[in-house]
């Protein structure tokens, strides 16, 4: 199978759009990932040391089944439509995406640092940018507004260190 174009971003901005609004409509909550891999974190946490979980006061307040709450079958409905348009578009292959100056071994381990920065920052702050971004922005919440500027501007700054790595 050939390998398809990408979406036109903007027709892909406004299915992102009706998607939002149909969580708003239909689950009353907008989108978001980061509760459910909480959930399933501490679902897990909960089978090695259910003491342990139990007896704190974070973990404590998250104790159910992690299919109890909908941004679990949220994620998992978004890996597998990511994987369905992957094999739609001829796009399912095993690859590294990374500039001509970097190994793919520091690309990985960059790529990781990165993640669990954003992931300890997302419990930190009680949710990650996708939903304060969507959600919080559509809801026009001033907060997710000054904190989208604010990514944007650090990663246009942050942007010029790391360039050689892409070019």
């Amino acid at each position: 199978m050939k390998e398809q174009k990408f979406w036109n971003p903007y027709l892909a901005g406004v299915g992102l759009g009706l998607t939002l609004l149909s969580a708003f409509v239909l689950m009353g909550r907008g989108l978001g990932a980061s509760g459910a891999l909480m959930r399933f974190d501490v679902w897990l946490l909960k089978v090695i040391a259910p003491g342990h979980t139990q007896a704190n006061a974070y973990f404590s307040k998250y104790f159910e089944s992690p299919l109890s709450n909908w941004l679990v079958f949220e994620v998992i409905g978004v890996m597998i439509g990511g994987f369905l348009s992957g094999a739609l578009a001829g796009r399912l292959k095993v690859k590294t995406g990374k500039g001509p100056n970097i190994s793919v071994k520091n690309r990985l381990i960059l790529a990781f640092i990165g993640g669990s920065l954003i992931g300890f920052s997302a419990r930190l702050a009680r949710g990650c940018t996708s939903g304060l971004a969507l959600t919080g922005g559509a809801t026009l919440a001033l907060g997710s507004w000054a904190f989208m500027f604010a990514v944007f501007a650090g990663a246009y700054a942050a942007a010029y260190f790391v360039r050689k790595q892409w070019i």
